[in-house]
């Protein structure tokens, strides 16, 4: 038996339970995964709350982890016994000690990655990755905005979009994390607290709007978002931390200057495998360099994630941080 976070009931922080759980052997297409470390991402919170309805009850959440392949099922080739892999995009269970996971989801990790980078960036680096260089390929002396510049997504996102030549605007919610957000590559951290953002990208940018604006946030900014955006530029949704956008009348997006709206997701753009490698190696490439850089800000223990999400959705937790088994 191993130990894992179980979901019996949607609800906060205080639903979260550490309960024994059997793991088995492999089926085909499988390996079973001791896992290192696990990451903690916002989507786990919206599955804990019912924002995205569960699967199924009872349930493990974690989409992202690290750790050591200890057995494979037949006709798996992807990954042997004693590999060091990683993951974020195959099925929910990462909040437990070990997992069966889908072989073809598994990435092979370098030796000069360790698993507490890997747990702590993956699903966020890989985000970026997508985001940067396919939903908007960013070019050199573009201006964009970026909303919640000093989370997770947000600290390698700016970095990623400074070394690829943009000047990077970033909302944040305090002086502490417009700090952070500046040391990151972004050029002009705003605290929406104390300033009103569309203004200010309208001041920056000499009245002409960004390209594209890349926002997780979702109800609290959308609209303001929209305001930011030059005629034709695009707003990329992949989140919605204070709550889903409402329903909006899409004539808006003509009166504004003909608006595209896209709602992206990770695992729609690493859907074969050889786009998940590719991801994943693009992301190990750009970290390599040293032109972003992994910061884990923040571990607690695996049985303390109701803790750990309580202060990820109080905005007390900067970078990435990683469940410890």
């Amino acid at each position: 038996m191993t130990k894992a976070i179980r979901l019996h009931e949607t609800g906060g922080p205080e639903v979260l339970r550490w309960e024994d759980t059997d793991v088995g052997d492999p089926g085909p297409g499988e390996a079973r995964v001791r896992h290192t470390a696990v990451g903690l991402n916002y989507i786990d919170c919206y599955f804990r709350a019912g924002t995205y309805p569960p699967p199924h009850l009872p349930l493990t959440l974690g989409f992202e982890g690290a750790g050591v392949v200890e057995a494979v099922g037949d006709g798996v080739s992807e990954v042997k016994i004693g590999d060091r892999v990683g993951y974020a995009t195959g099925a929910i269970g990462a909040y437990a000690q070990a997992r069966l996971a889908a072989a073809d989801k598994l990435i092979p990790l370098p030796d000069d990655i360790s698993d507490e980078q890997a747990a702590a960036m993956l699903l966020q680096g890989m985000t970026a990755q997508y985001l940067l260089h396919r939903t908007f390929r960013i070019e050199p002396g573009q201006t964009i905005l970026f909303h919640a510049a000093a989370g997770g997504v947000g600290l390698i996102a700016c970095q990623w979009a400074k070394h690829l030549g943009a000047t990077v605007i970033g909302t944040v919610s305090s002086a502490d994390k417009a700090a952070l957000a500046r040391a990151h590559g972004c050029d002009h951290p705003i605290n929406y607290r104390e300033e009103n953002f569309g203004e200010r990208v309208k001041e920056i940018t000499a009245g002409a709007g960004v390209p594209v604006v890349y926002d997780s946030v979702g109800k609290d900014t959308f609209m303001d978002s929209l305001d930011c955006l030059r005629p034709r530029g695009l707003m990329a949704l992949f989140g919605a931390a204070s709550g889903p956008v409402p329903p909006v009348d899409l004539g808006i997006l003509a009166q504004q200057g003909s608006l595209y709206i896209t709602r992206p997701s990770l695992f729609t753009y690493t859907a074969s495998r050889q786009e998940l490698l590719d991801t994943a190696n693009s992301l190990f490439a750009v970290v390599r360099s040293g032109a972003v850089k992994i910061e884990v800000n923040q571990t607690y223990p695996l049985v303390e994630a109701a803790r750990a999400h309580t202060d990820l959705q109080a905005r007390r937790t900067t970078g990435s941080t990683v469940l410890m088994p």
